[in-house]
Formats: C-alpha cells, structure tokens, sequence
C-alpha cells in the first residue's frame, strides 16, 4: 500500500537563518509545558466524532466538558459520519479557520448499485483523481452552483461484491457523498455512500484521536486527583493547529508590539521557512516555538531575508496574551 499525503505534508520544510538570536528563558513558556488552566483555555482536543450527534453538538459537548466559555469545530461532518473532529478550546477558537481550507482525508464504502467488472471501477477511480467538477447537493452550507475540486489521491482497499471500500485525499469542500453518486453515473450502474469516516484534517489524523468519554474522564482526574497525565495528553497545545503552515521566529524584543496587533516587520524575523510566497497564510512564532499570531506574507522569504525594513507579515489574528514578554 502506498503511504498518500496531502499537498503540505509533501513540502520540504527547510528553515533559513536570518539573525542568530537567543531567547530569554525567564519569559514566555514552553507550550509542551503550559500549565493545565490555560492549557484548557488555548488547546486543541482532537475528537472522534461518533455517529449521531453533529459537529455543533460534539463541540458543545466539549465545551461543557472542560467548563468553558466558548469552543469551535475544524469543519462539518454530517451526523452519520465518524471520525477526526478537532475541537479549539477558548482563546484557541479562532485557529479553526486555518484548518477549514485545509486538504482533508476520508476512508468511504462506496456501494455500486449492480454488478460490475473491476477493471471498470478501477478506470473510473483514474478518471476521477486530480481535478473534478462538483455540484455541491441541495442539502449543502454553500451556494449551489458547479466548482472545481482537486481529488489529491484515491486508493482502493478492497472490492468485495458491490462494496468497493476506498482512501481519497481531497481539497476542502469536496463532498464524498456526491463523488460516489458521480462516479456511479460514470460506471453507468448508479451508486452511493453507504459509510464515511474522516481519517485527516489538514495535521490532525487518527493517531491523536480520543472519545468525548476520554475527556471527561480526563478532566475528572485533573479536577478531582490533580493527576495531569491524562488531559495532557488529550489536550494539544494550540501550536499543534499550525503544523500545515508556514513559520517565522521572531527575536524576544518583537514579541510584545506584535501582541497588541502590530504588523510583522522585517527587523523582528530570527528564521523562518524557505517556501513563503506574498498571500500565503503564515504562523508567527516565539523562539520557544509558542504560536504569537497568523497572518498574510507580503513577501516572498528571499526578500524577507534580503530586506532590512518593510512589514513582512500583515497580522489578522493574535493568540499571545500581552505581557509576557
């Protein structure tokens, strides 16, 4: 079986060293090493979403859980579909929309509505990867009209009778339901989703996945024992919400104008990544690796690198609390 990737997980991440800079370890902290109370209100829980309630409801669910204020989801899945729901705690809410345009992964059964020859199913599986055209259903949260979608990959694992159970790593937005319907009209027998589990969004997957039962009894270890091992390690540091973006550090004296809403200019970049490209949506980072703000690049990381004034990154969203450095 080939190991399939979505379009960031296939980038070479290589980092280019602007200014050598040391970072004060007596301000700040280490994200693996906050404290659980703010943990709780700036941490991303990565749920497996059961079957019946909807996304809406599992974030609530979270919500009232963890007793907090406020909690939000990295994108729909219907009420009959499983899988990778993560949930942002508090401050972290707003790192969601990061994760909604990001490439996502499902495993499908497909049931094909009369028999037909492998060969044939494996023809229209080639024809329908890479890019599509979708009319999203009319059950669907965006305008019905025809869009192009991009189908990264599908891998068929197994064919057994009419049940053809498949791997497809798809841009945002796609709807599965209606990729098997197309590909049915293509195989000419008809066909449908019959079940659909989410395996990835953007860099979240299977591997950090707990049940909402996990969290509570998580939560109730903390409150009641003051026994820390298990809510870390149900509850990722909001740092673990950008692993898809590109990044920039920043010296320790950027830090706190770049807290009150400030623009990223040049003279505050320590390193950063070597893909950055004007428009890109990049993470600014603390030199301890915490998550200071996302913004949009304004140019490319040569000139960055290159350049000794101009602002580097527009700011639109700030997480660092001000004052702590």
């Amino acid at each position: 079986m080939t190991e399939n990737k979505l379009p960031f997980e296939e980038i070479k991440k290589d980092i280019i060293i602007k200014k050598e800079s040391i970072t004060d370890p007596n301000l700040g902290d280490n994200p693996e090493k906050r404290k659980v109370e703010e943990l709780i209100q700036l941490g991303i829980v990565n749920i497996d979403k059961p079957k019946g309630p909807t996304s809406h409801q599992v974030s609530d669910y979270a919500q009232r859980i963890l007793n907090i204020k406020k909690a939000g989801h990295s994108g729909t899945l219907d009420p009959g579909v499983t899988g990778v729901l993560a949930i942002a705690l508090g401050r972290a809410t707003r790192i969601v929309q990061t994760l909604l345009p990001a490439g996502k992964e499902y495993v499908c059964i497909m049931h094909i509505h009369k028999e037909i020859e492998e060969r044939k199913i494996k023809k229209v599986f080639k024809a329908f990867t890479g890019k599509i055209t979708q009319l999203p259903p009319i059950k669907s949260a965006v305008k019905r009209q025809e869009r192009e979608r991009n189908i990264y990959y599908m891998e068929i694992l197994e064919i057994e009778g009419k049940d053809v159970l498949f791997k497809v790593g798809c841009q945002a937005g796609t709807y599965i339901r209606k990729l098997c319907s197309d590909m049915g009209k293509k195989l000419g027998t008809g066909a449908h989703m019959a079940e659909l589990r989410r395996t990835k969004a953007g860099c979240f997957d299977e591997s950090t996945l707990c049940t909402l039962q996990d969290l509570a009894d998580a939560y109730s270890y903390w409150e009641e024992d003051k026994n820390e091992k298990f809510i870390r390690k149900v509850i990722q540091p909001i740092e673990n919400a950008v692993t898809h973006l590109p990044k920039i550090w920043v010296h320790d004296s950027a830090i706190e104008s770049l807290c009150h809403g400030r623009d990223l200019a040049v003279p505050g970049i320590s390193k950063l990544y070597n893909d950055i490209n004007p428009g890109d949506l990049a993470a600014v980072l603390s030199l301890k690796n915490e998550l200071i703000a996302i913004g949009e690049a304004l140019m490319t990381s040569i000139t960055m690198c290159d350049k000794n004034k101009g602002i580097a990154v527009r700011v639109n969203k700030v997480f660092m609390k001000e004052g702590k450095y």
